[in-house]
């Protein structure tokens, strides 16, 4: 769909001129004489940018582009201007219009500017689209009396300034709750850095943290800004900060403390930074204290504002809500109909304990989306939860199921196959090896039990 401008000039020739040349640039071009009859116009439609004269009978082009202000018209608005009239455009510009032309026109000049306007609108229409995926994705699913809570205390700490603790086993979504107050946070627009402190070796983590000058150690071949620096003006989330060791931890403390950090071989060179810093754990902190592996005087700075993130045995119905979250996901992500659950599917996702928390849950869904065939999940298809279930009966939505023995042989071995697919990440080399069986013959099986092939088991074949 071609662009809409809307010139707007009370000079018949400029309107004219403007008219002729941008719709042989290929855009829908319509043109006014006065400010009026742009801000009607913009009632009975969009338009992607205006083309806005400052001088104009009646209500002048400065008082148009506050009216379209007020009505939140967010077309781009690019401003024609006297030269007398560079100092209105300068305030039209703060204002908000993307640029102005002066006159006399330079129609290459206007051409350049309007173009640029429009890819600056284009950017940032997908910039928007880009952060409602985002935002769909980093999603608290769920309605429990838990869930609420947390929703609750994230939304009370999230406007200030102040430092959160969040606590809770793998998986439970720790992380999430961090970007979420980032988000809600009035420090949105800046950057959200995240440290694995347990990922990162403990002869780098202070590099990683503060920075180092060139020099400074081996392999320091340039000087490095750190996460700290990186996130000045925005959020830092140092996810388990138990694993930091206390040598790093007094550090981070004085950080805390003075605002200031020294990049390692820095000399005493200090760097102001302001930071809000959220931290995350899945270990008792005190018990960590108790043993000394956990300085007391960080833990009283860093946990200002506790949130306790609950395991997902302990919402049990979040559940259904967050498999069909994670359906809706991946089947946009795959390209695929999006699979419907059961009711003795949905029984076996809810009575399961999840030790992996909702991350688990997540990739169990994904592994349904993959690996089951039809357009609807049923409790056998979830038979690798149990422990158990390799080695006796499946759960099944019928009262009771009779099996026999070659039925019961073909069940163990597509349960089999599915599973070991799963841990192998649907790598067919792999799985097949794992099995003990040539990859051809594990191809030959899955067909005859309705197993497809993952997307990366399809561009695994073709790089064969």
């Amino acid at each position: 769909m071609k662009p809409t401008i809307l010139i707007v000039d009370d000079e018949p020739g400029v309107r004219t001129a403007l008219t002729g040349v941008l719709h042989d640039e290929g855009y829908s071009v319509e043109a006014v004489s006065s400010g009026e009859a742009c801000l009607e116009r913009v009632t009975r439609g969009p338009v992607d940018l205006i083309v806005l004269d400052v001088w104009l009978p009646g209500m002048d082009g400065l008082a148009t582009l506050a009216r379209l202000r007020e009505r939140q018209v967010d077309a781009q608005i690019v401003l024609i201007s006297g030269h007398g009239n560079i100092e209105s455009a300068v305030r039209a510009i703060k204002m908000g219009a993307f640029d102005f032309v002066e006159k006399p026109l330079s129609l290459d000049k206007t051409v350049l500017v309007v173009n640029n306007a429009l890819r600056q609108r284009r950017l940032e229409a997908e910039n928007r689209a880009l952060r409602a995926k985002v935002d769909r994705h980093q999603t608290m699913v769920g309605e429990s009396y838990s869930l609420r809570q947390l929703r609750e205390q994230v939304a009370m700490a999230a406007p200030t300034n102040g430092r959160v603790l969040i606590y809770g086993e793998n998986g439970t979504g720790k992380e999430l709750v961090a970007r979420t107050i980032h988000a809600l946070s009035r420090r949105r627009t800046g950057a959200f850095v995240e440290v694995n402190c347990a990922a990162i070796p403990e002869e780098l983590i202070e590099s990683e943290l503060f920075g180092h000058v060139r020099g400074a150690f081996t392999g320091a071949v340039a000087d490095r800004r750190g996460k700290f620096e990186v996130a000045d003006g925005g959020t830092i989330f140092l996810d388990e900060i138990g694993d930091m060791s206390v040598k790093t931890q007094a550090k981070v403390l004085r950080v805390l403390q003075e605002q200031t950090m020294e990049p390692v071989g820095g000399g005493g060179r200090s760097i102001k930074v302001d930071v809000r810093v959220l931290a995350a754990t899945n270990k008792d902190l005190q018990t960590e204290i108790r043993a000394g592996r956990f300085r007391e005087d960080l833990f009283f700075r860093l946990n200002v504002i506790p949130i306790f993130v609950p395991p997902l045995r302990d919402r049990q119905e979040d559940i259904p809500l967050l498999a069909d979250h994670f359906m809706a996901d991946f089947a946009r992500e795959y390209g695929r109909r999006v699979k419907s659950f059961e009711t003795g599917a949905v029984t076996v996702l809810q009575h399961y304990p999840w030790p992996g928390n909702v991350r688990e849950l997540r990739n169990v869904i994904e592994r349904l989306m993959i690996m089951v065939p039809g357009d609807a999940i049923s409790a056998a298809d979830l038979s690798f939860l149990d422990p158990s279930g390799l080695t006796r009966p499946v759960i099944s939505d019928a009262p009771a199921e009779r099996m026999t023995l070659h039925e019961a042989r073909d069940r163990f071995e597509r349960d089999l196959i599915l599973r070991t697919l799963a841990e192998q990440q649907g790598n067919m080399s792999r799985t097949a090896e794992v099995l003990g069986v040539e990859r051809s013959n594990l191809y030959r099986k899955m067909k005859a039990f309705g197993i497809a092939p993952s997307r990366k088991a399809d561009e695994e074949t073709e790089a064969v």
